[in-house]
């Protein structure tokens, strides 16, 4: 269980949603394993549970969910622009190709009011 420290009611839940459905979409598309529902989450996060994923995005979502949520900055940033990168390298590499590879999907599928988050 994620433990819950401050959540900015917008942009927090608002990042984390793009997370949620962009690793959901990522692994819709890359994973052939079952896909089920998010558990564990802190129950301001309830919304994510609708972004099915499979086991492995499953653990990755959490691991992102719990740091983003721990960021020891005043001001959280988005990951991409933070100084101190609190993701493992392997996990930094992974949530940018989750990022990219959905991104582009989405904005190809004509989901422009990403494309602000995409570009910054």
């Amino acid at each position: 269980m994620i433990q819950l420290v401050t959540l900015s009611p917008i942009k927090e839940k608002k990042d984390l949603k793009i997370l949620a459905l962009f690793t959901s979409i990522y692994c819709r598309d890359h994973h052939s394993a079952e896909r089920n529902v998010l558990i564990g989450l802190p129950e301001q996060l309830a919304a994510l549970e609708r972004y099915p994923c499979c086991t492995v995005c499953h653990e990755f979502l959490v691991y992102a969910v719990e740091r983003r949520l721990n960021c020891p900055l005043e001001e959280r940033p988005s990951c991409k622009h933070c100084t101190i990168h609190c993701y493992r390298p392997d996990y930094r590499e992974k949530v940018s190709e989750i990022m990219r590879y959905s991104g582009k999907s989405l904005i190809k599928k004509g989901r422009l009011d990403l494309l602000w988050h995409y570009l910054f």
